[in-house]
C-alpha cells in the first residue's frame, strides 16, 4: 500500500463535506483572534499570580476563605491576581484581589455548565477555547498558587508543571496550598513517579506544599528577591515560543 492509498477519502461516505472543511479553516482565524485580543489587553499585567482551584467550593468553605486571604495578601503586596473568573475558588481569588491594591483578573471560559462569571473582576476576558485560556495563565504568571480542586485544577497544575519541567516555560514558584488535600498526591509522585523512574528526583523540587497564607507570599518573594520580577531575555524567548 502506498502512502497515497492511506490518505483520507475525498469522496464517498467517509469524506468530510467541503463546507465543513471551509468552516474548520475559518475557525483558525477565530482562535488567532482570541490569542491576539487577550495578549493585547493583558500585555501590561506584571507581576501576576495565577490561582487555580475548584468551581464547586462554597463561600462558607475553609478553602474559599484561605483563597480570599491569599489573594488579598498578594494584591496588597503588588501582584495582580488571575483566576478562571468563575465561582468557587475562582470567585474567592478575584474577591480577595478586588478588595486589595492590585488588579483582579478573570479569564473566563464559555461552558455548558458551572462557569458563571463572578462579579469581583477589574478585568474580565472571555475565551471559547481552553488552550488559549491556559496559554494566558502561563504567559502572565510570576507564580502559580494551586488550591484544592478537581479534574480542571489537576489539568492546569500538571500542564504548568510539565512546561516548567521540560524547560518550555520559566521556572517559577508552583505552590500547592493545603498539605492535607495535596499530601497524598505528592506522596504518590515520590513513591511511584520517582521510584519507578518516571521523573527525576529533583523534579519534586518544582513543587512546594504550604499551609499558611502568609507563607505563600513569602515563598514567592523569596524566589524573586535576587533577580526582580522582569523576564530575563532567555525567559522572554521561552514565552514567545510556548
Amino acid at each position: 500500500m502506498s502512502a497515497k492509498d492511506k490518505l483520507p477519502e475525498t469522496t464517498g461516505p467517509w469524506a468530510t463535506p467541503p463546507a465543513s472543511n471551509a468552516r474548520e479553516a475559518w475557525r483558525v482565524f477565530g482562535i488567532m483572534a482570541e490569542f491576539v485580543e487577550a495578549t493585547e489587553r493583558l500585555s501590561q499585567v506584571r507581576p501576576a499570580v495565577s490561582i487555580f482551584g475548584s468551581a464547586r467550593v462554597s463561600p462558607d468553605s475553609e478553602y474559599y476563605h484561605w483563597t480570599e486571604k491569599i489573594a488579598r495578601l498578594l494584591s496588597d503586596a503588588g501582584f495582580s491576581v488571575i483566576s478562571g473568573g468563575g465561582p468557587g475558588i475562582m470567585e474567592a481569588a478575584n474577591k480577595g484581589a478586588f478588595h486589595g491594591k492590585s488588579v483582579s483578573i478573570g479569564l473566563n471560559i464559555q461552558l455548558p455548565m458551572e462557569q458563571q462569571e463572578n462579579r469581583f473582576q477589574d478585568i474580565s476576558q472571555t475565551f471559547r477555547h481552553f488552550f488559549a485560556r491556559k496559554y494566558m495563565f502561563v504567559k502572565l504568571a510570576s507564580a502559580y498558587v494551586v488550591m484544592p480542586g478537581g479534574f480542571g485544577t489537576l489539568d492546569e497544575l500538571l500542564e504548568a508543571l510539565t512546561l516548567i519541567q521540560t524547560g518550555k516555560s520559566p521556572k517559577i514558584p508552583m505552590i500547592l496550598v493545603g498539605s492535607k488535600f495535596w499530601g497524598g498526591l505528592v506522596d504518590w509522585f515520590r513513591e511511584r513517579l520517582v521510584n519507578e523512574g518516571m521523573i527525576h528526583p529533583e523534579d519534586m523540587d518544582l513543587l512546594q506544599v504550604i499551609d499558611e497564607p502568609e507563607a505563600v507570599v513569602e515563598a514567592i518573594f523569596r524566589h524573586y528577591e535576587t533577580r526582580g520580577f522582569s523576564y530575563l531575555p532567555a525567559e522572554h524567548e521561552l514565552l514567545l515560543n510556548l
